[in-house]
């Protein structure tokens, strides 16, 4: 048994050293997949935050509209990026833009109902603190409310990046490119080829998670920069309480 163990152990040494050889000899190549992975995973993420972030934000302002941003967020958990390809070859066509469309679809969730709570959540005193002052609505929003959710906008936005960057490998099954194009030919590229790019696919997503946790750390007041974690609670369920409770 411990014979068995330890040549498992020196084979799956041995796929590792070979992955890594196939990376530094062929680095053209997984730089010009990852180009077209960052271009894919970049546009999804930047799509869902002009979706999202405003209507989440502004939901979570109102105090209003719990159920639409809880409903869209489980629909959008619900529906595998697979059918939403699959649907979307009728409509869309065979390419990078039907992967987008299904990659926006993934990224949603969790950056709309971080950005609702987050701001949903701030603490009523300091909003009634603002509007005692004499601000407007408006600058209540940008100047209180906002600083204080940030760290839980960005977490979603975090978790939503790194969903999006793992999942863009699906790209190859709808002529997206990619480094899912690797991931998907293992004939061509064997096993090395498929562990080596599944490492910078890992890499990928660990540096999408480092920039945006950089972003949040610089956008953040002061004073508000505790450590987030890395992915996003469920906050689904927390919204339901609220929202189920009584929909403002």
């Amino acid at each position: 048994m411990g014979r068995r163990a330890e040549n498992s152990v020196i084979a799956g040494i041995g796929v590792f050293a070979d992955a890594f050889s196939f990376i530094v000899e062929r680095r053209e190549l997984l730089l010009g997949k990852t180009w077209e992975h960052l271009l894919l995973s970049c546009g999804a993420v930047g799509v869902a935050l002009a979706l999202a972030v405003p209507l989440g934000v502004w939901l979570g302002h109102l105090h209003r509209g719990s159920l639409i941003a809880i409903n869209a967020a489980n629909l959008g958990r619900a529906l595998p990026s697979l059918a939403v390809i699959a649907i979307g070859f009728g409509f869309l066509g065979f390419g990078f833009v039907n992967v987008l469309v299904a990659l926006v679809i993934l990224a949603v969730p969790p950056i709309l109902t971080n950005a609702y709570v987050a701001v949903d959540e701030v603490d009523p005193d300091a909003v009634e603190a603002a509007r005692g002052m004499g601000m407007t609505s408006l600058q209540v929003l940008r100047r209180v409310e906002l600083p204080l959710a940030l760290p839980l906008l960005f977490v979603g936005i975090r978790s939503a990046a790194v969903y999006v960057v793992a999942s863009a490998t699906i790209a190859a099954v709808a002529g997206g490119g990619g480094l899912g194009e690797i991931l998907f030919n293992q004939a061509s590229y064997r096993t090395e080829g498929l562990v080596g790019a599944a490492i910078v696919v890992s890499a990928l997503a660990v540096a999408a998670d480092a920039a945006f946790g950089g972003l949040q750390w610089a956008l953040t007041p002061r004073g508000l920069r505790a450590k987030a974690p890395a992915f996003a609670p469920d906050l689904v369920t927390r919204a339901t309480g609220a929202g189920t409770a009584g929909a403002r």
